[in-house]
């Protein structure tokens, strides 16, 4: 493992397509001198039949078909994307494309600047409006005007959000999972431990540790896991371990839990792909995330694209309330999903969220 678990240039490219869009200004007074997303694409485009799925904090524009060389996740939402699925590639152009600050080939904290060195400590900080800002000027370097869906939940469903309200002329409909208007003191609270818990790392190196043969993976390792413990529920892991032993060890003569094993797999798995400096960065955007700011509180009040909002009961990051305040904001009925998976229910629960999806494209006319 390098000093960046993500992808490089000298990986191989797997599924990945690149647009070079150029310079562009952040929210927050920044500025990037290029940018390069990665991006994928399933079924073809006829002009008006675009659908753009949004993936979470730790995936990739990966939505959909298996593992491979410089690939090493299957795709996070390949149940629901493909012929004869819920987004049917038949008749859907999908698009998914790594979110800026990204690490799966988009530009991010371990990209080249100019001069030739990791961004690193130099990478501004950025928002969820800057990524949709990127997602708009793909769209347009693609020459795709309108998507007749965007979709995405937990961080995409941030962006799925900032779609709606901001570019409403280019969503035909739209479905936001898991997620709210705005981070809460909660969310805010959990980000920032995990971004302390990096930045602990003696091989964060203020952020620099590119190129020096020392990461911080340890420190995302202990973030991963608390984070994951926020995905889940205290239901399915007291059903799943208990109080159980590892196999092979004994929890009273230092060996581990059998849920401890678990969540180390889960942050040994993370740092095998995922770049600590862009954990940090998307971590740091969710705080910052705010429908409103600037907008007022009626930002969802007026918002006028079909709209189908999806939470889960036992999530305990996006606790059903904020989904419930979404939905009544911009006037429409809540989808309950019930999962004993917590926050991961949006990813997991294959059948009853292909169904929404399926029932949200259900009434588009069929692309000619």
């Amino acid at each position: 493992m390098g000093t960046s678990g993500g992808w490089q240039p000298a990986d191989p490219v797997a599924g990945r397509q690149f647009a070079d869009l150029g310079p562009m200004g952040l929210e927050l007074g920044g500025w990037l001198p290029g940018v390069r997303v990665a991006y994928e694409t399933w079924g073809e485009f006829t002009g008006n039949n675009a659908v753009l799925v949004q993936h979470a904090l730790t995936g990739d524009a990966h939505a959909a078909g298996p593992t491979g060389p410089g690939q090493p996740t299957a795709g996070w939402w390949d149940p629901l994307i493909g012929p004869g699925k819920a987004i049917d590639t038949r008749r859907w152009f999908v698009l998914s494309s790594n979110v800026l600050g990204g690490c799966q080939g988009t530009t991010g904290p371990s990209s080249l600047a100019p001069d030739g060195k990791a961004y690193g400590s130099r990478w501004p900080r950025i928002t969820i409006r800057d990524q949709v800002a990127v997602e708009v000027a793909l769209a347009d370097a693609l020459g795709i005007e309108h998507f007749t869906a965007v979709m995405g939940g937990s961080m995409g469903g941030m962006r799925t959000l900032e779609w709606i309200v901001a570019h409403p002329n280019r969503v035909g409909t739209a479905l936001v999972m898991a997620t709210g208007a705005a981070a809460t003191a909660d969310q805010i609270a959990t980000q920032n431990v995990q971004i302390d818990v990096i930045k602990a790392d003696p091989n964060w190196q203020g952020g620099d540790y590119y190129g020096t043969g020392r990461a911080p993976f340890n420190g995302m390792g202990i973030a991963r896991r608390i984070a994951h413990l926020t995905y889940r529920t205290e239901r399915e892991l007291a059903a799943r371990f208990g109080r159980d032993h590892q196999l092979g060890e004994d929890a009273l003569a230092s060996g581990r839990f059998a849920v401890q094993s678990y969540l180390e797999h889960q942050s040994d798995k993370l740092c095998r792909r995922f770049d600590p400096g862009t954990y940090v960065s998307l971590s740091d955007a969710m705080s910052l995330h705010d429908v409103y700011r600037g907008r007022g509180l009626g930002a969802l009040r007026a918002v006028e694209v079909p709209t189908r909002v999806v939470g889960v009961p036992s999530d305990r990051l996006y606790p059903l309330y904020l989904q419930q305040q979404i939905a009544d904001e911009i006037g429409v009925d809540l989808d309950v999903v019930e999962s004993p998976f917590g926050h991961d229910g949006f990813l997991l629960e294959d059948e009853a969220i292909g169904a929404v999806v399926a029932d949200l494209l259900a009434p588009t006319a069929t692309p000619c």
